[in-house]
């Protein structure tokens, strides 16, 4: 089949379909700044915001969202999800500004003979009523195909003359969605490419859902078949298993397909972590793209081969996405581990020193310890000899927090031969802790890194009086970027008292002028 295009349109559905997912729903400021960085630093050609008439909360956020898109002229990117109701549906998108419906209809006869119990020029008649009302009122009209999947396969006549009234309404796209997820990537070309050597003239767009985990490989197939857009949600948010994956199906295009997307592959894990972070999903940490073990090398070997050439790198380069490659320390590391991140934090060692940080990492390793590269100065100065002492200690905390009483800590600080003390409240115990802590840094003249992550875990079936494993992230500069954060981690039975000493490390970390 003849290609008409080397692009293909993205409609991000985070705002809407992601929302779908358990226990997600984004507050107002949550998707107007969602809406921002998609539109503006991801350059995603299209958003779905939001389902009309959900409520009178969601109208307003509406509004709002439309209200900023006028300021920047990008209110016609941006679509609603619409029924089939009369003037209802029309009426509420219309009130909040909005300019585009992408409507809802039913996409196999069984959807609409057992949900809606209508015959199909019922239907259809229905269909155009409300699409000449909202052309009538200025929007304008895509039409979603639910339950596609079914119909081509069970109900082929039905989406035949479905498609054929629609080519004779003032529509701009149909959407073919996968709702249920049960394709394949041959059954989705089979059910694209018979409707697009039908209806060459239509602008079609595969929707896909992702029950089976082949949601981007039936994306890439609908776009071989003929489709000129298709649909995704950051992080692959969405019902069930989740919609299409974006940063999966963005770098799977351009680098499987003969197309290009305007989609700004820098942008994509900031994206990812702003999702991340106001949905409450935490992605795996090998989550394809923007995962943050996927750029991490374990085995020695393979740090070796990206010295000599990167012999273990592929295409998808950690580059392309903001980001760098990293090197995993433990009992699959090899000196070419060690030498990268020891690179990396600005140090030089001897073959000698080299040999006995890998020994001991190794060993480490066999004790099931995680090891990270913020340890590397501390197992330096020990297998050298030295006695890694401390610039910065905590000599003492008192933290207390409780029902009814707001949260304080009394601590007492060592650094450069003089004890500081300090008391202060906070909205937690940490916080409190943090506070006093940034009394005396303030005074003694050490500026805190940015704290960007906090991990608290316990061993599987932990019992109460178990080890608590705290893990935070920090940045070593006012601006997040990646390759800027560093970790720290503290074990102790008491959670907060874990988090006191990894602030602890990251104290002697900033503080310590590592040489060896």
């Amino acid at each position: 089949m003849t290609k008409t295009t080397a692009k293909v349109e993205i409609l991000d559905v985070t705002l809407r379909d992601g929302e779908q997912t358990r226990g997600v729903s984004f507050s107002t400021s949550e998707k107007l700044n969602i809406a921002k960085f998609l539109l503006q630093k991801l350059d995603i050609d299209r958003v779905e915001i939001a389902s009309a008439r959900v409520s009178k909360g969601e109208f307003e956020t509406v509004q709002k969202i439309i209200e900023w898109a006028n300021t920047e002229s990008l209110s016609d990117r941006i679509e609603l999800l619409g029924f089939v109701d009369g003037n209802r549906t029309v009426d509420w998108i219309r009130d909040a500004g909005a300019k585009v419906l992408n409507l809802l209809t039913k996409g196999s006869l069984h959807h609409l003979e057992k949900q809606l119990g209508k015959t199909p020029q019922e239907f259809f008649k229905d269909v155009s009523f409300t699409i000449d009302y909202a052309r009538k009122n200025g929007l304008r009209v895509n039409v979603y195909l639910e339950d596609w999947s079914n119909g081509f396969r069970n109900s082929p006549e039905y989406v035949d003359s479905l498609v054929s009234h629609l080519s004779k309404e003032n529509v701009e796209r149909i959407f073919l969605p996968d709702t249920l997820g049960v394709l394949s990537p041959s059954e989705t070309y089979r059910g694209v490419d018979e409707l697009v050597q039908k209806f060459p003239e239509l602008h079609f767009e595969f929707h896909g859902h992702n029950d089976y985990d082949l949601s981007v490989a039936n994306s890439l197939e609908a776009i071989r078949a003929g489709v000129k857009g298709v649909h995704a949600s950051v992080n692959g948010l969405g019902e069930r298993a989740g919609n299409t994956p974006l940063e999966a199906l963005i770098t799977a295009i351009h680098d499987k397909t003969e197309f290009k997307t305007k989609v700004n592959e820098l942008a994509i894990t900031e994206a990812s972590r702003l999702v991340e972070v106001f949905s409450g999903k935490r992605i795996s940490a090998n989550r394809p793209i923007v995962g943050e073990d996927v750029f991490t090398q374990t085995a020695g070997v393979h740090a070796d081969g990206d010295k000599k050439g990167n012999l273990y790198a592929n295409p998808i380069l950690p580059e392309r996405f903001g980001r760098k490659r990293s090197y995993a320390l433990g009992k699959l590391a090899g000196k070419a581990s060690i030498s990268e991140n020891v690179k990396q934090l600005g140090m030089v060692l001897s073959d000698v020193v080299l040999q006995k940080v890998l020994e001991r990492v190794i060993e480490l390793g066999d004790q099931n310890k995680l090891v990270t590269p913020e340890d590397l100065p501390f197992i330096i100065a020990d297998v050298s000899g030295r006695t890694g002492e401390k610039v910065i200690e905590i000599k003492s905390c008192n933290i207390h927090s409780g029902i009814g009483i707001r949260p304080h800590a009394q601590i007492e600080i060592e650094y450069q031969g003089k004890v500081h003390k300090e008391i202060s409240e906070g909205d937690g115990g940490y916080d409190a802790f943090m506070n006093a802590l940034t009394k005396v840094t303030n005074r003694v003249g050490i500026s805190i890194p940015k704290l960007v992550d906090y991990e608290v875990r316990i061993p599987p079936g932990g019992k109460t009086d178990a080890l608590v494993e705290t893990m935070i992230t920090w940045n070593k500069s006012a601006e997040a970027e990646e390759g800027q954060t560093f970790k720290t981690m503290g074990v102790h039975p008491d959670q907060t008292i874990a988090a006191v000493q990894a602030t602890e490390k990251m104290l002697n970390q900033i503080l310590q002028p590592w040489q060896t």
